[in-house]
């Protein structure tokens, strides 16, 4: 039964996880087409907020996966399992190179346009795809 809650769970935070990563890279499009100060500081604020709340769910998630893999440790004996976790780790990768894009636009030294950042937004899609696919199907290879 625990194994269910920590499943449960692990899903809503991967969810609100998810939904941080796909809503960020927005707020960088937007961000950098503002040109007035005062709309720059509020994406600033916004960007930082979200990021602070991704990151809570992004741990949150981990937490809940460390105690299903607790529960369950044949899972590591899975190929599709440490697929999985390297997608996990390029979505970690995207998730703290957002951190750094935000850094750039703090110091005012974001170099990337508009066009990049909407191909940069479509990552965490690819990612979800490959992650889910690899829970879904559970190739044996």
């Amino acid at each position: 039964m625990a194994y269910l809650w920590f499943k449960t769970l692990h899903i809503v935070f991967v969810v609100a996880w998810f939904a941080g990563l796909f809503y960020l890279p927005r707020l960088f499009v937007y961000h950098t087409e503002v040109t007035e100060s005062e709309a720059y500081e509020r994406f600033l604020t916004m960007e930082r907020k979200l990021y602070r709340f991704t990151t809570l769910n992004a741990t949150l998630a981990a937490l809940w996966a460390v105690l299903m893999l607790a529960i369950t440790p044949a899972w590591l004996s899975q190929p599709w399992l440490w697929l999985k976790l390297l997608a996990i780790l390029g979505l970690v990768g995207f998730h703290v190179h957002c951190g750094a894009l935000i850094r750039r636009f703090e110091s005012r030294t974001n170099t990337h346009n508009h066009v990049w950042f909407r191909w940069f937004n479509e990552i965490p899609t690819l990612l979800l795809l490959i992650i889910v696919g690899l829970v879904i199907f559970k190739p044996t290879f």
